[in-house]
């Protein structure tokens, strides 16, 4: 227990040394082969799917307008940001579309541990990200062909049919497993938040690994346009929120959860779809590692709000 505590509370510094190795060692995590992406996202989205339990849902019929907001700044804030810092910073086209495809991708399972940190609504939280995973098949393809259909051919069915089989399927058969054996579940629950985080940098490894030469060269921009993806993400969200008057533990839940992004799923659709853009799937891993950094210390901000 002692290990998995310590991956759960050191998950940002494992991703991140996860990352600093693989650049400055690429052939350390050679071996994690980029085909092995999907299959590594649709473990953590099984992991998901066991740890939802019915009354995580409650929320989304007690209190849908919260949760339609926040779903709303989602799959808006988001996605036009990532245009909008494209257009600015001039970025090359695969990365650009790498950019984007982590604007239009749902709310990450990171974002829970986050918002519980920050003692933001964790219901609300867990909600959000579940709704929007299960519209991320529609909404995902459709905004990402509004907006990287001006750099490059998106093939929306396609897509649609990618996050049907590596997010959906896998969630399905979480929840189900969790429904019929709900006393198993409880036993193996502690472990899975080790164990998607340790999946989670073995994506980033793979993905930075493969990347390492472009990375050298376009590695400070592709850092600073993905930290002011986030940190705006996050901005705005709040903002959102206490536009429409809501309580600050709302408002926080819903900051967290627009900024934070499903960066494992920008990955996997950058490297499904779009593999002749071969550092397309770069901003999916940065952006991995700088939102858990970045929440943390968003965490601790909050945090003290709240105690005052």
């Amino acid at each position: 227990m002692k290990i998995i505590n310590f991956i759960k509370t050191y998950m940002a510094v494992i991703v991140l040394l996860v990352a600093i190795v693989s650049l400055i060692e690429p052939v350390s995590f050679s071996w994690v082969h980029t085909s092995y992406i999907n299959w590594m996202l649709g473990v953590i989205m099984l992991c998901m799917g066991i740890a939802l339990k019915p009354s995580d849902f409650k929320i989304v019929f007690s209190r849908p307008k919260n949760v339609i907001i926040g779903c709303i700044a989602q799959f808006t804030i988001m996605p036009l940001l990532a245009f909008l810092l494209t257009k600015i910073f001039n970025l090359p086209q695969e990365i650009a579309v790498g950019v984007i495809l982590v604007g239009c991708c749902p709310g990450g399972t990171a974002s829970n541990v986050i918002t519980y940190l920050a003692k933001g609504d964790l219901a609300l939280s867990v909600g959000m990200t579940a709704v929007s995973t299960l519209l991320a098949p529609l909404l995902t393809p459709v905004v990402c062909w509004l907006l990287a259909g001006t750099f490059v051919e998106v093939d929306i069915a396609n897509m649609f049919l990618s996050i049907v089989q590596v997010v959906i399927i896998p969630i399905v058969i979480g929840f189900g497993i969790q429904m019929l054996f709900p006393n198993f579940t409880k036993k193996i629950n502690e472990i899975l938040p080790a164990l998607s985080t340790i999946v989670i940098a073995l994506i980033v490894g793979a993905v930075v690994s493969a990347n390492a030469e472009k990375l050298m060269h376009v590695g400070l921009l592709v850092l600073l346009v993905v930290a002011l993806h986030n940190i705006c993400g996050f901005a705005l969200g709040f903002c959102i929120g206490k536009l429409l008057h809501l309580p600050f533990n709302k408002s926080v839940a819903i900051s967290i959860e627009v900024g934070m992004q499903n960066s494992g799923l920008a990955c996997s659709l950058a490297q499904q779809h779009f593999a002749a853009l071969q550092a397309a799937t770069v901003p999916g891993a940065v952006f991995s590692v700088w939102h858990n950094i970045a929440g943390a210390v968003l965490a601790r901000i909050y945090n003290k709000n709240i105690e005052k």
